[in-house]
């Protein structure tokens, strides 16, 4: 919807809120909006992946690639150069490169994140919480992400951190292979993610070594797979302890 302007001129953020709302062909990320150096992983076919459902959503035909942010060159802009250097100089003292650390570095959005290398990620997290010149303290929780198409990377978790001495925001991410799905806990240096990473192991996989009590938390204990992964199944899943079946979108009833 655009609205005239009180001269009936139409301005830009009118032709903006146009293409936003035009539909799938009018979503298009321009190019200066894509940022350089971005990893293509894959190809995404409609707007859930489902197919022979009688798709009324609208979005049956949508065909976009599936990228992840790449790395962002430095200066970061705003506290977040400050951030870095800190922690490179945190992690050099301790006898650890910044760039063994960490997979890459990413400005996107407005955001930082951090990609660690999940065998350094319970050492980075220590001195972010615990160096004065970044006090992250608090952990708001911990994320579970499946990329099917991230050959070797294929489930992530992001942990957002906030620091209240210095007001400041960051994404800790650290990925880890199907076929592996280990990573450090972090409940050690940051209890408040108990729950978060049970949740996270529930759904997703992710198996975090030296938790106290990896269990599952929303799911029934002799649950079978994680239901939050990109290649669960939408439907047919049997529910044996309520003697129930959901069955699958194209067995579902059709209302046309």
């Amino acid at each position: 919807m655009t609205f005239d302007s009180a001269d009936n001129t139409t301005t830009a953020h009118d032709e903006t809120d146009a293409a936003a709302t035009a539909g799938p062909e009018g979503t298009l990320p321009s190019e200066d909006e894509q940022q350089a150096g971005a990893e293509v992983i894959g190809v995404r076919h409609g707007m859930f992946g489902v197919t022979g459902s009688g798709d009324t959503s609208g979005y049956g035909g949508l065909v976009r690639p599936v990228s992840l942010p790449g790395s962002t060159p430095t200066p970061y802009g705003g506290y977040f150069d400050e951030v870095v250097d800190a922690l490179r100089t945190a992690l050099g003292a301790a006898g650890t490169r910044l760039e063994t650390a960490l997979e890459k570095i990413v400005v996107f959005r407005g955001e930082l994140t951090l990609h660690v290398h999940r065998e350094h990620l319970v050492a980075v997290a220590q001195v972010l919480r615990d160096h004065p010149a970044l006090r992250f303290e608090l952990s708001l929780g911990v994320s579970g992400v499946h990329y099917p198409d991230d050959a070797g990377r294929e489930l992530h978790a992001v942990y957002p951190l906030m620091s209240i001495t210095h007001n400041r925001r960051l994404r800790v991410e650290v990925s880890t292979p199907d076929t592996d799905p280990h990573i450090p806990s972090l409940y050690g240096v940051y209890p408040t993610t108990d729950w978060h990473e049970r949740e996270t192991y529930d759904f997703f996989g992710i198996i975090f070594d030296g938790h106290p009590s990896l269990t599952r938390i929303l799911m029934p204990d002799d649950w079978r797979g994680h239901p939050q992964r990109k290649d669960y199944p939408l439907g047919g899943i049997p529910v044996e302890y309520k003697g129930a079946r959901i069955p699958p979108p194209d067995e579902r009833r059709a209302y046309n």
